[in-house]
This record gives structure tokens, sequence and C-alpha cells, in this order.
């Protein structure tokens, strides 16, 4: 005959078993997004193919910029903050899943239990000792899904912090080049000044000569010493930006403050055309932060599914089995073994409304993580849109102030040749070297930014993190 315990659990195990399938809350499915057709500022068709699908070794050729990249990737400290939060998410996700299964403790405890009586002849005293041993199970049967839904919730949220690292990845990239190609320019800019310095000197010291000979007068020679002092006053400030821009990607290569090697910068220099950045649909695959917040969508999803599971009963089995040494088992006559077996449902009935406030935050939070990942969406299309347009609009500046500084190149040597003819006075002199120096470095300045719009574009397409080794 079978034992009225066996046959209870026999029928707990084919119910539950028959709700195993049975997960409450909605399942997820991304939200309607719209995307253009095509990005801003392209002109035809939008094409297949991107720049972002390149590694970023294929996109800049530089080798000093690539070592730096690499030293970068190496050593950045934003990186390693990265990959430990990945490592976190990761042990998350794996206590999640331990809840599937059984807990089982091992238990030893030992007592010693005194009595004594009075029956004014005699005091009685009686000690007895025991000791029980064993193993103890606890297990939560999730007929609901509450579990699965916290496992799902974890591991979206492992996935989100994957992606905030290729996030960090693809920022960190953007951001070295962006700096190497700023410190570029800003070399360029010394390297202008400098020389307009040399011009301003031969000059100061042609009009000196002229006022010692009696064929000038000081007020000619004081403007052009103070044009002089203008351009030496622009050196130490260009060279401040340098020290500030190479402290930054120090910063970025994860070492103490020093120079960074790097090529020399010149303005005839030709830069690469730009690639079609690709479809838009496909940025919501590719950029890590647009995928990271979809990732923590699909978290905030499982989060309802495991409030509402809070409604139903939650069902749990409880059981021991060990043995019994001691003055118990000598007055049962037994042989010391013990066993227990409980199952236990359990069904919220009031609580104030606290399991509907509850779904209700989840709900919130949902529609939160639904906005974030819609405003990534569009964040991301317009950092593609920008940088775009400022690469066209950036090149067509570049080509009229090349332009003008062949011009004002020209027309300084014009007025030299014209006031030592006497056909002019020395103001046209100072004028032509003031708006040729000014015109050289706003070259200079349109073509550091023209690179680096070109690492925004490739940052911007989520571009960078392609072939790295994953953690």
């Amino acid at each position: 005959m079978r034992h009225p315990s066996l046959r209870a659990l026999a029928v707990m195990l084919s119910v539950t078993s028959a709700l195993a399938g049975c997960t409450v809350g909605p399942d997820y499915e991304r939200p309607q997004m719209v995307s253009p057709d095509q990005f801003r500022f392209v002109d035809g068709q939008a094409q297949a193919q991107t720049l972002a699908d390149a590694p970023w070794f294929e996109v800049f050729q530089d080798p000093e910029l690539q070592g730096l990249i690499k030293e970068g990737l190496a050593n950045n400290l934003d990186l390693r903050v990265a990959l430990a939060r990945i490592e976190e998410a990761r042990a998350r996700a794996g206590i999640a899943k331990s809840y599937y299964y059984p807990q089982v403790d091992g238990q030893v405890g030992f007592t010693v239990r005194g009595a004594s009586g009075d029956n004014n002849a005699e005091r009685d005293e009686s000690v007895t000792e025991n000791l029980s041993y064993g193993f103890s199970l606890s297990w939560e049967i999730d007929v609901f899904g509450k579990l699965r839904r916290q496992r799902e919730s974890a591991l979206a949220l492992a996935l989100a912090a994957e992606q905030n690292r290729r996030a960090v990845l693809v920022t960190l990239i953007g951001d070295v080049a962006s700096t190497y190609f700023l410190l570029r320019e800003l070399d360029l800019q010394l390297e202008i000044a400098r020389r307009t310095l040399g011009l301003n000197d031969e000059t100061v010291t042609y009009f000196r000569n002229r006022l010692d000979g009696g064929v000038s007068n000081r007020l000619e020679l004081d403007r052009i010493v103070a044009n002089r002092a203008l351009t030496a006053a622009a050196i130490p400030e260009i060279e401040r930006q340098r020290g500030l821009a190479e402290n930054w990607l120090s910063f970025l290569l994860g070492r103490s403050p020093g120079p960074i090697p790097r090529q020399a910068l010149s303005l005839g220099e030709t830069l690469p055309p730009a690639i079609p950045p690709g479809v838009p649909t496909a940025l919501l695959e590719r950029r890590p932060d647009v995928a990271g917040a979809e990732q923590l969508l699909v978290a905030s999803n499982a989060d309802i599914g495991a409030a509402k599971a809070l409604f139903f009963p939650a069902i749990g089995l409880t059981g021991f089995l060990g043995g019994m040494n001691g003055d118990l088992t000598s007055y049962l006559g037994g042989g010391g073994a013990i066993w227990s077996f409980a199952p236990s449902l359990l069904q919220p009935l009031f609580n104030a409304g606290r399991l509907k406030q509850n779904v209700a935050v989840m709900q919130a939070r949902f529609d939160a993580a639904i906005a974030e990942y819609q405003k990534a969406a569009l964040n991301g299309y317009r950092e593609v849109a920008n940088a775009l347009v400022t690469i066209q609009k950036l090149a067509d500046i570049r080509q009229q102030q090349q332009l003008g500084v062949e011009a004002l190149t020209d027309a300084a040597d014009l007025a030299r040749a014209r006031y030592d003819s006497g056909l002019a006075n020395y103001i046209e002199i100072l004028t032509a070297d003031q708006e040729l120096f000014a015109r050289q470095l706003q070259v200079a300045q349109t073509l550091g930014a023209e690179m680096r719009a070109r690492a925004e574009l490739y940052r911007a397409l989520g571009g960078g993190w392609q072939g790295l080794p994953q953690p």
C-alpha cells in the first residue's frame, strides 16, 4: 500500500508539471521605431556598405595612431570598469538561474536538556544529550514563471553590460583619434605661428634699420613691433592647448601626463573620400548604446512578468533526511533515522495593494525604458547626420580658405614690393601680414576639424568594436 505522503507528492508533481509552461506577463516585442529611408545629407541612394563595418585599424591608417589606440584598449580605466560590470552582471545572471534548482544544506545539531524535581525527600535530576544530523532540502517550484522572468531580466542586464563595454570601446577609439587629430592641428598652428613670427622679426629688423638710416619714423616701427608681439602671444596659447590635449590623451591611454608621438600635419594633406554611412535601420543593431538600451527594455519587460507572478500561489517543497543519536533514540527504541517532507502553498490574500503597486512600478520603468530606447535611436540618427553635414561643409569652407591664403600670400609679397618702390605705406604690409596669419590658422583649424569629423562619423555609426576579442 502506498504511503499517503507519497501519493500527495505524486499529485503535486503532476499538477506542477502541467503548469510548468505557464509564464505570466508579456513576452518582449521590439517597439516600432520609425527609421528614415537614408541618412540626411547623403547624396544618392543609401548603400549597404558602411564605414562602421571596417575595423578601426583599417579606418585609421596612421601607424602612430594605431599604436595609441592599442595602448588605450589595453590600459584604459573606463574599459576596465566596463569589464568588471560584465563579470558582475554575469554573476547575477548565474544567481538568478540557481533558484531553478533545489537548495540542499547539511545540518548538524547537538542539544543538552536537563530537568530536576523536588519531592521533599531527595532531589531528582536528569540530563539528556542528543545529536542530530542530516540534509535539508528547500525548493520553490516555478509554476507561474516568476523565476524564469527574473532570470530573463538578469540575462538582459548582462547583455546590456556587454553593450556598454562596446560603447566604451567605440567612445575610447573615437576620443583617442579625435584628440590625436587635434594635436596634429595644434602642431600645424604652432608651425604657422613660429614661421610668421620669424617673418615678423625680419620685418621689425627691416624697419629698425630704416629708422636708424633716417628714412622711416618711430610710428612705423612701433606698429610693426606691436604686430610681432601679437603673433608671439599666440604661440604660448597654442602650446597651452597642446599640453592640455596631450594630458587628456595620456589619461585616455591610462598613463601619466607626457608627450605623445605623432606625425606632422601639412596644409596640403589630402583627406580620404567619405564612405557611405549605410542603411539607417542597421544603426539600431550596430550602435552599442541603442542595443544596450534595448536590452534594458527587455529586462524591464521581464520584471513586469515577475511582478505579476507574485499574485499567484507560491508552491514550495521542504524536506529533511538524517539521523539522531543519544537518549531519545534509546527511548524510541529505533535506529535513529529521521525524515520529513512538507509541501506548501502560499497564496497572497490581502497586502493593501502592495503587489498591484509593484506591477505599476515595473510598468512605469518599462515605459521609461521605451523612451530611453527611442531617444538613443534618434540620437544616433542625429549624430550621424551631424557628422555627415560637418564633413561636407568643412570641405567647402577649407577650399575657400585655401584660396584666400593663396591670395593673401601674393598680397603680402606685393605690399613689400610696393613699399620698397614707394607706391604704398607700411600699413599695407602690416594688414597683409595680419590677415595672412589669421587665415592660415583658420585653414589649420578647419583641416583638423575635418579629420575629427571623420572620426566622429565612425563613432556615430557604431564602428570600432568589430573584430575585438570578447571578454
